[in-house]
């Protein structure tokens, strides 16, 4: 077996993980018109179960109807929970068989706010009129969330999170990237009421949820947050940037302290919009920008986060994109103290075996690696469910053909 730093034990929330392999989550848009896991879904999950990694980090899962992307978003409630529990207990089970222990299994919980799409056409929950968002949608209808509605959101995650313990997940992630609602009320400056102007105004929600989350669960579950470090939109329409369109962490910095004070152990850094910029968080071929840039942005954040909370467990993103390399990259990021568990997301749907073809043969299989070609995005951008077509192409190629090339 390969002897490699990603293969090391740590230590996290009172447990010990065998290695610091994360599968991020990455949405198939394959769950049933209730919101359960179907049959595409338990082939993917299964598929991870027997990859060996440390963490399965379980794709973006509605608190809310109204809240999900698509009529196939996942979204746990209690006519849906028993077929969560089923399939949590066979990720554990198929693991246990397959690579000697359970994964850490956490649920990534999400209200969708201004891309939510419950029933197939865009239904928008937004946190405030953006122009950047609405310029050629003047027609599309839009609800700005009020502060009411806002507030009931918090029981929606507090109801989500001791479902998902039901259900046996390890963890709970109070999503906090991408544009989602939370994500997006950051940005909220201009917004009135008590969930937007003042940071601690843009922030109560999400932290309000985090504490909803934390009562129900106690010390049961863990309770983490993928994290948009900055959106990389030009000011002023999203956070993380000041007026020159820099970069500026300062607020980000500022919420990971109160995470810190919260009790916060671990946390998923991210970046950037895949609705608008996904080169931004998925750095890949055919991009505006060479793919490169974007991964050293995404390096350069990390550290500077990971260097300002060092007692913080950070997991880094945007790992795919050195394709065969990616392995020799990602103990580069750990060794260099940039994070502590490394990312992968479109690997996963392309070669769900990687790390322990790794460990086994010492590199990766060039004819298997994720091509960076964005068709797995073009199958989700479409309506349809979302795999890889090239390297699975067997099951996801007849969804490309008939969603994408013959549209």
């Amino acid at each position: 077996m390969t002897d490699t730093i990603l293969n090391t034990p740590i230590d996290l929330c009172g447990r010990t993980l065998p290695n610091r392999i994360v599968f991020q989550p990455m949405e198939g848009c394959d769950g049933t018109l209730k919101g359960a896991p179907d049959e595409l879904t338990s082939r993917r999950y299964l598929r991870f179960a027997c990859s060996g990694a440390g963490i399965i980090w379980f794709e973006a899962t509605a608190v809310t109807a109204e809240g999900r992307a698509n009529p196939r978003q996942l979204y746990i409630n209690a006519e849906t929970v028993g077929d969560f529990k089923e399939l949590v207990g066979k990720i554990k089970i198929t693991a246990l068989e397959k690579c000697g222990f359970e994964p850490l299994v956490i649920v990534q919980l999400t209200h969708s706010g201004r891309f939510s799409k419950p029933n197939g056409t865009p239904e928008p929950i937004v946190a405030y009129r953006n122009e950047l968002w609405e310029k050629g949608k003047e027609n599309q209808p839009y609800t700005v969330a009020d502060d009411a509605y806002l507030a009931s959101v918090t029981q929606s995650y507090a109801a989500a999170a001791q479902l998902a313990m039901d259900a046996g997940f390890d963890g709970i992630d109070v999503k906090c990237c991408h544009g989602y609602l939370f994500n997006e009320l950051l940005s909220a400056k201009k917004r009135s009421g008590i969930y937007g102007g003042s940071f601690e105004n843009r922030t109560k929600l999400f932290f309000d949820c985090i504490d909803a989350v934390k009562k129900v669960l106690g010390d049961k579950l863990i309770v983490t947050t993928r994290l948009n470090a900055c959106d990389c939109f030009p000011y002023p329409y999203g956070y993380g940037v000041d007026e020159n369109n820099n970069i500026d962490l300062t607020e980000a910095e500022k919420i990971i302290a109160v995470l810190a004070e919260k009790g916060i152990e671990l946390i998923n850094i991210t970046l950037g919009n895949p609705y608008l910029i996904p080169h931004i968080n998925r750095p890949c071929v055919n991009s505006p920008e060479d793919g490169n840039i974007g991964l050293e942005r995404i390096y350069n954040i990390t550290k500077a986060l990971k260097k300002r909370f060092p007692d913080i467990k950070i997991v880094s993103s945007g790992l795919t994109f050195p394709g065969e390399n990616a392995v020799t990259y990602a103990e580069k990021l750990i060794d260099e103290n940039v994070c502590d568990f490394a990312g992968f997301g479109r690997m996963t749907f392309a070669y769900p075996q990687f790390f322990s073809d790794y460990l086994e043969k010492g590199e990766l299989d060039k004819n298997k690696v994720c091509l960076k070609c964005s068709k797995c995005t073009e199958l989700m951008r479409s309506g349809t469910v979302t795999g890889c077509p090239i390297r699975d192409s067997e099951v996801y190629m007849p969804y490309y053909k008939k969603y994408v090339l013959d549209k």
